[in-house]
């Protein structure tokens, strides 16, 4: 009956306005009256989808919890104000077997020198860290990641780095603990013994002036996410199963392949799967960034930092299809907001992230299948 109602009212709308406007008022530019006769007893496609996208607005995350802001997965609520470290990881081969990265939330892969083929270094985004066993092992920091760890309110966790380092630390943003953890006796060079253990950040957070939650410098969430419930549907994507980024980041082979069972992109390098010291499981992300930036070289030793601070374009991936998009970063610590190409906010997949910020030189060597 309401429906039946809706509808007179309507068409007698619209004949009114057909009444009211001859043909010398669509010479100055008014628009025709259009009307969509919905099927009775039946919904329009677009009734359908507003409801759904209200349901996934409206879904409320399970008693005791919240959807995290990094992988806009539900977690305990407990955690909801903490503030997540940003962990320096070395990727060397030497450095391999990695402990701990599964369970984190975001994870950049970004070149750490133009020497050495380019090698890369991990930086491990993680909110629970309270529950970390063995994390790492730990490695030196550049420039490039205290300007991205800034972004989520991260106290970076590092060995030291060059001096290029240390005017960044100068600003109170740029909160960091350096060389104070635990050695692991692995058999390795001391270089590749430092780990984050149990207990760990709770002491250096006690003897430090830093709060363990949120402070003046947090500027909200980092990403938007759909439900787990309501995937993303990405408009106009590709299908791409696999990226190869080995001519970007030469010395480590850095690859990208879909798993169909699992739909996530599997990270590997070195020409095989990366897998966790401890549980043998593969690492892998549900939503992967590509994220295209020019750089600048500081010496002759390789150091460099990428210039974040300004805007791009990338590929955002995710159950296996992909997207261009585009980026921009306006301050030292500001969020890099990633967006659709009609500079809308990008929403992704609810579930773990992988950004590689590619150097723009090799930019057009990345390959998709």
């Amino acid at each position: 009956m309401k429906k039946k109602l809706l509808l007179a009212l309507v068409c007698m709308t619209a004949t009114l306005a057909l009444v009211a406007c001859g043909k010398d008022d669509d010479k100055d530019g008014a628009e025709p009256v259009t009307m969509e006769v919905e099927t009775i007893g039946g919904e329009s496609e677009a009734a359908t989808a507003t409801e759904e996208e209200a349901v996934a607005e409206k879904e409320p995350a399970p008693a005791g919890m919240y959807y995290s802001e990094l992988t806009g997965i539900a977690i305990d609520e407990a955690l909801e104000k903490q503030k997540p470290i940003a962990a320096m990881v070395d990727n060397e081969s030497t450095a391999l077997p990695h402990f701990g990265l599964n369970d984190a939330d975001v994870i950049y892969e970004m070149m750490n020198s133009t020497a050495n083929d380019r090698i890369t270094r991990l930086m491990v985004v993680y909110k629970d860290w309270g529950n970390i066993e063995q994390l790492g092992s730990i490695r030196s920091i550049r420039p490039t990641n205290i300007m991205v760890a800034g972004e989520y309110n991260a106290v970076m966790c590092h060995d030291g780095g060059p001096f290029y380092i240390d005017e960044y630390f100068t600003h109170d943003y740029a909160q960091h603990f350096s060389g104070i953890f635990s050695r692991v006796n692995n058999g390795k060079a001391r270089e590749f013994t430092e780990y984050i253990c149990k207990g760990d950040l709770d002491k250096a957070f006690k003897n430090s002036s830093y709060s363990t939650e949120y402070d003046e410098y947090y500027e909200g969430p980092h990403f938007t996410f759909s439900t787990e419930s309501v995937p993303v549907k990405l408009d106009g994507a590709k299908d791409v199963k696999k990226v190869d980024l080995s001519a970007a980041f030469k010395h480590n082979s850095s690859m990208l392949k879909y798993d169909d069972a699992k739909q996530e992109y599997v990270y590997c390098e070195y020409g095989k799967e990366h897998v966790d010291g401890k549980t043998n499981e593969p690492l892998s992300f549900k939503n992967a960034i590509l994220q295209k930036c020019s750089f600048n070289e500081l010496d002759k030793n390789g150091y460099l930092v990428y210039n974040v601070i300004g805007e791009g374009t990338g590929y955002y991936l995710t159950n296996g299809q992909m997207i261009e998009i585009k980026w921009e970063k306006t301050s030292e610590n500001g969020i890099t907001h990633f967006m659709t190409t009609d500079g809308k906010e990008l929403e992704m997949n609810a579930g773990m992230t992988y950004i590689g910020i590619v150097p723009a030189d090799y930019w057009d060597g990345v390959v998709f299948e």
